[in-house]
């Protein structure tokens, strides 16, 4: 039986949670306050998600390796994925098991898509004679725009019955002949169209910026020190700027910086104020210099880490 939903959220923390067997870790990069909305659809095959995001952040998600994955953008303002600038009507198809970064400047939304292989595979045989498998590394897909928009129409029937779930369940033929519309564009989508700027020099970069990624998570409660982290990554420092600048947006320090930050701030939206201070949430943080730390808290949240401590405090 078909099931779906809208979930809302206002911490990264809690959104992070509702990914369910994929993993993501949000690093958010501008001021305000973090609103999010997930709208799922589970059909028979077909796992449809669309995420809508209200500030700038860079997401590492990590794919489980037992269904394959699609991704896209949903209206104008797209994400960065893996460094590529993905445009209105663009697809990526994951590899297996994947991790990979992907940002956004601002306000934006996308859509996560997934299906059992097998099912990928037999649905490919059937209407194009060969089946269909996962990359060894991902591949960016570029519909025509005339494909786009029926793909996009597709997705906002979806959409539109994950909201109103009486009616779904009531109506499981709706759902299941827009299930086998939805499987005939992606198969056509996957056999027809590709298009991918340099892949093998963009997939040696993008196994630079993992690298960086997995050993940060290791040190993320050490002082940052480039020399050690690129001794261990095995690359120059040059070498490790590039790569983030173009796939985090941001130099490697300012990227272990706002995972600080970001850390902090939760710790902050959990404590009772009436047990902890802002001083004891910055030491355990690595923040040394209070003053320092409110600053730049301060410039990258839109508030001072007091007012946050005070107003996200629940009894």
């Amino acid at each position: 039986m078909a099931e779906g939903g809208t979930l809302t959220f206002s911490d990264p923390q809690s959104y992070e949670a509702a990914f369910g067997d994929g993993r993501v870790n949000l690093t958010v990069t501008g001021a305000g306050d973090f609103k999010a909305r997930l709208t799922w659809l589970k059909l028979r095959h077909l796992d449809v998600r669309r995420y809508y995001e209200s500030l700038p952040r860079i997401a590492f998600i990590s794919l489980p390796t037992d269904r394959i994955f699609l991704s896209f953008p949903v209206g104008t303002a797209s994400p960065i994925f893996g460094g590529f600038a993905l445009r209105s009507g663009d697809m990526v198809f994951h590899s297996r098991g994947e991790c990979v970064h992907q940002r956004t400047s601002g306000e934006c939304q996308w859509c996560l898509i997934s299906l059992p292989p097998e099912q990928l595979a037999s649905c490919g045989k059937a209407l194009t004679g060969r089946s269909i498998t996962s990359p060894p590394a991902n591949r960016i897909l570029r519909p025509s725009r005339s494909e786009a928009a029926r793909f996009q129409g597709l997705l906002r029937q979806a959409c539109h019955l994950a909201e109103a779930k009486a009616k779904l369940i009531a109506r499981p033929e709706i759902a299941r002949a827009l299930e086998q519309e939805m499987l005939h564009a992606i198969v056509h989508f996957l056999a027809a169209n590709e298009a991918d700027d340099h892949p093998r020099a963009r997939h040696h970069r993008a196994a630079v910026v993992l690298r960086f990624e997995q050993t940060l998570s290791k040190r993320i409660d050490q002082k940052f020190r480039m020399p050690t982290i690129c001794a261990e990554i095995g690359v120059a420092e040059r070498t490790l700027r590039m790569c983030c600048s173009e796939f985090l947006g941001v130099s490697p320090t300012r990227y272990a910086l706002l995972q600080r930050l970001n850390k902090a701030r939760a710790a902050l939206r959990r404590a009772d104020p009436s047990k902890a201070s802002v001083a004891q949430v910055a030491r355990n943080h690595q923040f040394l210099e209070l003053g320092r730390f409110a600053v730049t808290y301060r410039t990258t949240f839109g508030e001072s880490p007091s007012t946050t401590l005070q107003r996200n405090y629940e009894i």
